[in-house]
């Protein structure tokens, strides 16, 4: 991945504050109490926020990113919480995780680049074991609208890294769709996630 790219990432995460707070997504949460814990991944996890939540649900918890800033702090957040995960910097390609190896794979605002993100997803199916699940939830390419009257609501400011629900059928096309919609949702998500957006929500099952 383009140095600029994680460049970006990590300027964002060096700062003392956690850019997205240090609780978990609300979506997720509502999802994971609902589960027995089991092995989750968490791709693109930044500071570590649903990442340690997992692990203090009693999870076996990786997680991996481009950033290693992202990294320290999900280091710092994990000893306040006193768990551990295993959290690796690096990009999927690099990394040793096993065919069928994690019971769920958690994608919460994992916006990677508009040319690897589908890729990214179908090479994810991999690690998931059969009747695993995938928790998603993402900004939906209605998204702009709303950036557009506030920008303090965060989000990609391109369509082609934003999701829609097409696309979501498509790189999960041999999933079981246990839940996907488009819907608007209020964030208060650290600073950066604070407003009114549209995303996409997806629980997907594997077949």
């Amino acid at each position: 991945m383009e140095d600029g790219w994680t460049n970006k990432w990590n300027e964002r995460y060096r700062n003392e504050e956690f850019a997205y707070g240090e609780l978990p997504n609300v979506y997720l949460k509502e999802q994971l109490e609902k589960l027995n814990p089991g092995d989750i991944l968490f791709p693109a996890e930044g500071e570590g926020r649903n990442a340690v939540f997992a692990a203090t649900r009693g999870w076996t918890v990786s997680a991996f990113d481009i950033s290693a800033e992202g990294n320290k702090k999900a280091s710092q957040l994990a000893r306040i919480n006193n768990v551990s995960i295993d959290y690796q910097v690096g990009e999927l390609q690099t990394l040793k995780y096993q065919p069928g190896q994690f019971d769920v794979i958690a994608l919460i605002y994992a916006h990677f680049p508009a040319v690897i993100k589908s890729r990214y997803h179908k090479a994810l199916d991999i690690f998931l074991r059969k009747d695993g699940l995938i928790i998603f939830e993402a900004f939906s390419k209605r998204h702009l609208e709303y950036t557009t009257k506030n920008p303090a609501v965060g989000g990609p400011k391109d369509a082609s890294s934003l999701f829609s629900v097409e696309e979501l059928k498509s790189d999960f096309a041999s999933y079981q769709i246990l839940e996907l919609a488009e819907e608007e949702i209020e964030l208060h998500e650290g600073l950066v996630h604070n407003g009114k957006g549209s995303v996409i929500r997806f629980l997907g099952k594997k077949l």
